[in-house]
């Protein structure tokens, strides 16, 4: 068993060395057409191998990704992707542009930077296009909207 590995490996070796300079990707594909598991394995590892600590065009590197700026931050806020740390906003401030209702009676608020944001309780609320009024973050991925002049808040979500 041992001999035959080191035998396989061997041949998997020269077999690679031969191809050392084709592309990455003519070369995943000879090791992709080998019949044999061990064989086809050894061919993989050698790839890796001799690609080494080479950098990959789809690895992200978030050391150098840019940094967002404030209104960036805003645009995404109640976007369903999770933010990293460094981009966790809690609170923005908005203008109201427009309020109308759903056919259920459920607000439906449409900001001046172009958001749109939907009640999701049934809590009455009365909101006025120019009113400024904040959305933070809740409990288990929600929002509530709210106001500074008043001490109540409705449950929103992010429809745009």
């Amino acid at each position: 068993m041992l001999k035959s590995s080191l035998l396989l490996f061997t041949v998997a070796t020269i077999a690679f060395s031969a191809h050392a300079n084709a592309t990455i990707a003519s070369q995943l594909s000879n090791c992709a057409a080998k019949q044999d598991k061990l064989e086809r394995l050894i061919c993989y590892d050698n790839l890796a191998h001799s690609i080494g600590n080479q950098p990959v065009a789809a690895k992200r590197n978030p050391v150098h990704e840019p940094v967002k700026t404030a209104a960036e931050k805003v645009d995404e806020f109640g976007n369903l992707k999770k933010p990293s740390k460094e981009e966790k906003l809690d609170t923005i401030h908005l203008i109201v542009k427009q309020v109308s209702k759903d056919p259920y009676g459920a607000l439906k608020i449409t900001f001046e930077n172009g958001q749109i944001w939907k009640q999701t309780g049934t809590r009455r609320f009365k909101l006025e296009p120019q009113q400024k009024v904040f959305i933070k973050t809740a409990a288990l991925s929600s929002f509530m909207l709210g106001t500074a002049e008043r001490n109540s808040t409705i449950r929103v979500k992010r429809i745009k």
